[in-house]
């Protein structure tokens, strides 16, 4: 009997997701993208040779496994190309294992365009820390029922009519709100009729793939973008993602139903990261040398993947974790990078907050609230072992033990799995998601 597992991020992106679904693949006959776009990045290590993913879901490294890009992905095609090239010259067979769902909206350059001017004209303390990359546009033009979308290329005549009209009302708000340059339309059309000829043996009905599979009895995996706490609805709005990057968006943006969800595993860096702005309770201080803080950047390479920008660190936040299992139905927890905090002599946990005289122990919603959160914390022993790639629980030391049970008795969820470096083999295994 198939058993589906949905991976997703608890905290604010950037967990290590890439990383654990190309590790569970090896039970695995499909992986599936089902929301956000190019403004995220999974990196994975594979021996030698390390990969860094934006679209092309993570399974792609591993041989027979097919990959799918579900409806609620926001594709920008020409970007998807030359990720496919940049793989296929490494040896690795995309095209005959890659599945594009032909409802995904397209993102195109105007998109961009308006992202980048509407981020410039806010002062600083108001900008969200967007990538640039039009996600946010892309998702309002599909909202307002004027996207085009994958399938629109199939159609030249029509998609030119479409375009012209989208690009009007665009370049509008380019040229008379934001006092922005305005996109050239032939330029974009150009584009996008070359780039569809390259892409259209590619789409097919990824439901019905889905579907196909699960009836013959084949595990899939649902890859998450982004994190839980950056979820359109649920996160520290406005400082979110333009998508819902919970683990109930599978089901909508591939194309199956909630029953065919069997395990949502939750992946936990064992500490924060965030990047971009937005209220961040636990977080410290990454530019003094000696500090905690400044560790879990250097060791951890805190750096994004899409954009290169620093991450801002701080101590793991039970509270927030505890909100996004909630939100997320999280069977299990995958805590990551343990390593990074080798050699701290003492380890921290936010377990909560004060707001207005009042002591919570779940995160609030929307940023004006976790704003004025006051973290309370508690302190534990660190170890001065390192932890890096262990692959047995009772190797570890055993204050690093302590640890995970107390994050574990905090969140009253098991943390299943453990990740001490960035090799496949660098896993520890409570329980296996799809045993």
């Amino acid at each position: 009997m198939a058993k589906n597992v949905v991976v997703v991020g608890t905290q604010w992106g950037d967990e290590g997701k890439g990383k654990i679904v190309d590790w569970l693949t090896d039970h695995a006959k499909g992986v599936v993208r089902f929301q956000g776009g190019h403004n995220a990045g999974h990196t994975l290590v594979v021996g030698a040779t390390t990969y860094k993913l934006n679209l092309v879901p993570s399974g792609i490294v591993r041989a027979g496994v097919d990959c799918f890009i579900g409806n609620g992905v926001v594709l920008d095609v020409h970007h998807l190309i030359g990720e496919i090239q940049a793989l296929e010259a490494g040896g690795i067979d995309v095209r005959g294992r890659l599945k594009i769902s032909p409802g995904c909206p397209i993102i195109l350059g105007f998109h961009s365009a308006v992202d980048h001017a509407r981020e410039a004209a806010k002062c600083a303390d108001l900008r969200i820390g967007t990538t640039g990359k039009g996600i946010g546009p892309a998702y309002e033009d599909k909202v307002a029922r004027r996207a085009l979308r994958v399938y629109d290329l199939f159609y030249p005549g029509r998609f030119a009519e479409k375009l012209k009209e989208n690009l009007a009302y665009h370049n509008f708000v380019l040229t008379r709100y934001l006092n922005a340059q305005a996109v050239d339309y032939e330029a974009v059309l150009a584009q996008a009729m070359a780039d569809a000829e390259q892409i259209k043996p590619l789409v097919g009905d990824v439901s019905a793939a889905l579907h196909a599979l699960n009836k013959a009895g084949h595990n899939l995996l649902f890859e998450g973008a982004q994190g839980a706490l950056l979820d359109i609805d649920h996160g520290t709005y406005p400082f979110v993602t333009s998508s819902n990057c919970v683990a109930g968006q599978a089901a909508a943006g591939s194309g199956v139903g909630p029953g065919m969800l069997h395990y949502v595993l939750g992946i936990t860096k064992a500490y924060s990261t965030r990047v971009g702005g937005g209220p961040f309770p636990s977080e410290l201080d990454i530019e003094r040398e000696g500090t905690p803080g400044h560790q879990m950047s250097q060791r951890g390479r805190e750096f994004g993947t899409v954009t290169g920008r620093k991450r801002r660190c701080g101590w793991l936040d039970t509270a927030a974790l505890k909100r996004s299992i909630q939100i997320n139905g999280v069977t299990g927890l995958c805590i990551t990078k343990l390593d990074v905090l080798d050699g701290l002599s003492e380890i921290r946990i936010c377990t909560g907050y004060r707001l207005d005289g009042k002591e919570i122990d779940l995160l609030p919603m929307g940023a004006d609230e976790v704003a004025g959160c006051e973290p309370i914390v508690e302190s534990m022993p660190g170890w001065s072992v390192s932890t890096a790639g262990v692959s047995t629980l009772d190797t570890l030391p055993a204050a690093a033990r302590a640890y995970l049970a107390r994050v574990e008795e905090l969140c009253e969820v098991p943390v299943d799995v453990v990740s001490t470096g960035p090799e496949r083999r660098e896993t520890i295994v409570r329980r296996h998601p799809l045993e």
